[in-house]
Formats: C-alpha cells, sequence, structure tokens
C-alpha cells in the first residue's frame, strides 16, 4: 500500500534518480518531472507532496511554487544549493512548507518527507463521526477554527490556510494566552527536532499567517509578539 504519493520537479537526472529510488523503496508512489511546466502539467489532486528545486531552468522552482498555490495547498518542499538565509525565507514566502540545502543526506530527505507527508494526511481527512455534543470548533474574537480538520472562518468569511498556518493557529487558539517560543511552535507544528535556524521558518509561517486572518498585518489583534520570549494569541477587549 502506497505511504503517499510525491511529485519531483527536478531538472538534474541524477538527483531526481537518487530520489526517486529512495522514495520508492519506502513505498511512496513517485511521479517524476525535469522542469516546472511539465511538473504542473502531472499536478493532481491525488498527491501529496511536490519536491522542487528552486534553481531549473525556464520556469523557477519559486515561480511554479506560485503557480501551484493557485490550485492548491499541498505541501512544497524546496530543494537549493543556495544556504543564504534570504534565499531560504524567499522560498518560504514564496509557498514553500520546507527546504533542503544541497548536498543533503537521504536520511534528511526521508526525515522531512515522512513529516510533511503525515502531517498533510492528518488533517486531510473527513471530520470523525461523533455523538459527543460538545462543538468541533473553537471560537474566540471573531476567529472560527475546526479542531479536527482545516477549516477557518474570519468574522464569518472562510480563509484558505495551508497546514503548518492551520496547525500553528489551532495550537494557539487551543492554548489562548499562552506564549509560546519560536522552539515550542516549531517542534509541536513540524514535529522535528529544533535548531537556531528554525526561528526563521518559524517567523515566515507567523507572517504569511498574519496576512491571511489580520486586518492589519503590522498591528495585530490575533497573534501577538512577546519581545524576548515568543507568540501568543490573546485578543484583548475593545
Amino acid at each position: 500500500m502506497s505511504r503517499g504519493r510525491i511529485l519531483i520537479i527536478e531538472d538534474d537526472y541524477d538527483i531526481r534518480e537518487g530520489i526517486r529510488i529512495l522514495l520508492e523503496s519506502e513505498n511512496y508512489e513517485v511521479i517524476e518531472a525535469e522542469n516546472g511546466m511539465t511538473g504542473l502539467e502531472k499536478l493532481d489532486t491525488l498527491m501529496d507532496l511536490v519536491i522542487l528545486d528552486i534553481m531549473m531552468p525556464g520556469m523557477s522552482g519559486l515561480r511554479t511554487c506560485e503557480e501551484i498555490r493557485k490550485v492548491s495547498f499541498l505541501p512544497v518542499l524546496f530543494l537549493t544549493a543556495k544556504a543564504q538565509e534570504s534565499d531560504k525565507l524567499i522560498g518560504l514566502m514564496a509557498g514553500g512548507d520546507d527546504y533542503l540545502t544541497k548536498p543533503f543526506t537521504y536520511a534528511e530527505l526521508l526525515g522531512r518527507v515522512k513529516a510533511l507527508v503525515r502531517r498533510y494526511r492528518e488533517y486531510q481527512g473527513k471530520p470523525s463521526e461523533s455523538n459527543d455534543k460538545e462543538s468541533p470548533y473553537i471560537e474566540i474574537g471573531g476567529i472560527k477554527i475546526h479542531q479536527q480538520f482545516n477549516e477557518v472562518l474570519v468574522n464569518g468569511k472562510e480563509k484558505e490556510l495551508s497546514d503548518i498556518e492551520y496547525n500553528i493557529l489551532l495550537l494557539m487558539m487551543q492554548n489562548s494566552k499562552k506564549i509560546f517560543s519560536a522552539q515550542n511552535l516549531y517542534e509541536s507544528v513540524w514535529k522535528e527536532p529544533y535548531f537556531y535556524s528554525c526561528n526563521s521558518t518559524v517567523m515566515v509561517h507567523i507572517r504569511k499567517l498574519r496576512v491571511k486572518i489580520e486586518s492589519n498585518p503590522q498591528d495585530p489583534k490575533y497573534i501577538k509578539t512577546i519581545w524576548g520570549k515568543g507568540y501568543k494569541f490573546d485578543v484583548q477587549a475593545e
């Protein structure tokens, strides 16, 4: 039984072939594309993950990711030869969920793939049937979020969040007024060991989440920055 359907968009044949062999040995179904245009043509609703090279001739990985985000919120794992922090931030701002810097080990790749596919499948499912009268929603200050699957409304308007954005918001709303450090958020949402470089990953996703749920992301009403400590969800009475 397949553990997930993965699209690899990578112009280097040797890298693409190596990733395919690794993932197929772990029972993933793999579809290959040598460039962004071909990758977009092969994209379908059954995908669980896209592994996407940033530096490709023709349509770049960043542009390809932007096109994917127009039709889908499935996770995107960027592969990049650039190690500078600014390049990683650009990739995340373009819609990526995570990144690996070349050269990477297969253990690193497999760890990221498993985590991204697991999270996506977990939060793709239908709500479980239950006779419990307790509402499956949490509603605070105009934001209403379902606790079992990715459904978020802000002042009655549905918002499309990525799975990571949804998981961050859900965790913070379930623990309203608790201060979460970047490490708390990363280990709780990404479910991976935390390193200092993960701060930028958390920061970018908080910024993207604010853009989607805040009327003024520069002066957030919901997700507050507690300088030197982290972030908290706390709606002040008006």
